[in-house]
């Protein structure tokens, strides 16, 4: 993945180091963008940092993704929760800068970066085609704001570091708004649900075929 560099002008920080993974083109093809949000420990100004974990790590590995992904970093002493208009212009860039199809950009994220995916997704409703927050969680109250959305939320079910129950809120108040959603849950698995969630699933494939015009 190229490693890239988005400045800001007047926000609260100061740049995000992000990679981005270009599949090759065909001649005017538009491709589905994934916006991949990592944890808290990723945190801070290095990018071998951003690839630790998650679908970055699969691309550097030499998986085959037939998607734009880009894999933004989170300074230190922030949270996704408090950049999400900072996130949102990195996207909005990468969409104008690149050939993204604007009904196929769907956002995933693990721990940290899972209450980002439900924040983003809270944040600005019928944006997404889909959403995938795993081991996350959020103001479950406010979740009725992601409207017809796609959710395919993650969680282990022995996780001591972000209980189980935060996705069960998620994903049980969004179901009784009548919302799209689901949670896949994995037995005896701890606060590490991402590698179960991208690894033995379908879920990359179901992001990259996620398209907002199904979404009404």
């Amino acid at each position: 993945m190229e490693r890239k560099v988005y400045k800001f002008e007047n926000k609260r920080i100061e740049k995000f180091n992000y990679l981005i993974h270009l599949p090759k083109l065909s001649d005017n093809e538009k491709l589905p963008l994934i916006v991949m949000l990592h944890g808290a420990g990723e945190r801070g100004d290095d990018f071998d940092k951003i690839s630790v974990h998650g679908i970055a790590k699969y691309i550097e590995a030499g998986e085959r993704i037939d998607a734009i992904v880009i894999a933004p970093q989170c300074p230190e002493n922030f949270i996704w929760n408090r950049l999400t208009a900072e996130l949102k212009e990195l996207i909005d860039n990468i969409i104008e800068e690149y050939n993204v199809d604007i009904d196929r950009v769907s956002i995933t994220g693990l721990s940290m970066g899972g209450f980002g995916t439900w924040e983003m997704g809270m944040t600005y409703p019928g944006f997404f085609s889909a959403l995938a927050p795993i081991c996350g969680g959020g103001i479950s109250w406010l979740s009725h704001q992601i409207g017809k959305t796609p959710v395919w939320a993650f969680h282990g079910d022995a996780d001591n570091v972000v209980p189980i129950s935060n996705s069960y809120e998620m994903c049980d108040k969004l179901k009784s708004y009548g919302g799209n959603v689901k949670l896949t849950v994995f037995h005896g698995v701890g606060h590490n649900s991402w590698e179960s969630a991208y690894e033995d699933t379908k879920l990359i494939e179901w992001l990259i075929a996620s398209n907002r015009i199904n979404n009404n």
